[in-house]
């Protein structure tokens, strides 16, 4: 679960630190196009800068998923 959260907080990062830096632009007299510009650009940025903790976070989540179905075909197997 440690993946996930670094990557949840690491794009929130990026995206933060996306839209102060467009705050800085003529961008912030229009604040839907600084906020979809920050998106915008956070999404690319993160796709490139975080792509080995979106693997891992990946990995983590098809772990738990995986384990989660093992224990309930068990316990499907008990009650029957």
């Amino acid at each position: 679960m440690r993946s996930v959260l670094f990557y949840t907080s690491a794009r929130l990062g990026i995206f933060v630190a996306t839209t102060a830096v467009l705050w800085l632009t003529p961008m912030r007299k229009a604040p839907i196009f600084l906020l979809l510009g920050a998106l915008l650009i956070s999404g690319v940025i993160s796709y490139v800068l975080l792509s080995t903790q979106r693997d891992a976070m990946s990995a983590t989540i098809v772990s738990t998923v995986r384990d989660r179905k093992t224990k309930l075909e068990e316990s499907r197997g008990k009650e029957d």
